[in-house]
C-alpha cells in the first residue's frame, strides 16, 4: 500500500533548479491523494512564468512513479491560491537566510 508519507518523501527530493530548497518546504505542494496505485498531486510554482515549469513537473512525476506500487501519477499545476513566501517552512527560511 502506498502512503502519503512515501509520496511526500519523494517530493522532498524535487527541487526548483534555481532555489536550493525542496518543493515541499517551499510550500509548492497543495494536496496529495493516494488511491490504490494512483497518486494525484496538486501543486503550484513560485511564479507563472517559471522557466523550469516542465522540468519540475516531470521531476515530480518521475520521483513518485519510482515508489514501488505506483502505476499512474497525475500532476496538476494550479495558480489559485497563488503561492507567496509565507508558505515556506521555517527550516527552509533558515536555509535561505531569510529568517
Amino acid at each position: 500500500m502506498i502512503t502519503e508519507e512515501q509520496v511526500y518523501a519523494a517530493l522532498r527530493e524535487c527541487y526548483d533548479p534555481e532555489i536550493p530548497v525542496n518543493i515541499v518546504d517551499l510550500g509548492l505542494i497543495y494536496e496529495v491523494k493516494v488511491q490504490e496505485d494512483h497518486v494525484d498531486v496538486v501543486m503550484t510554482l513560485t511564479v507563472r512564468a517559471c522557466p523550469a515549469h516542465t522540468y519540475i513537473r516531470e521531476q515530480v512525476r518521475t520521483r513518485i512513479t519510482a515508489i514501488p506500487g505506483v502505476r499512474t501519477v497525475m500532476v496538476q499545476v494550479v495558480w489559485d491560491p497563488p503561492w507567496d513566501p509565507s508558505r515556506i517552512t521555517r527550516a527552509a527560511r533558515q536555509q535561505l537566510g531569510i529568517i
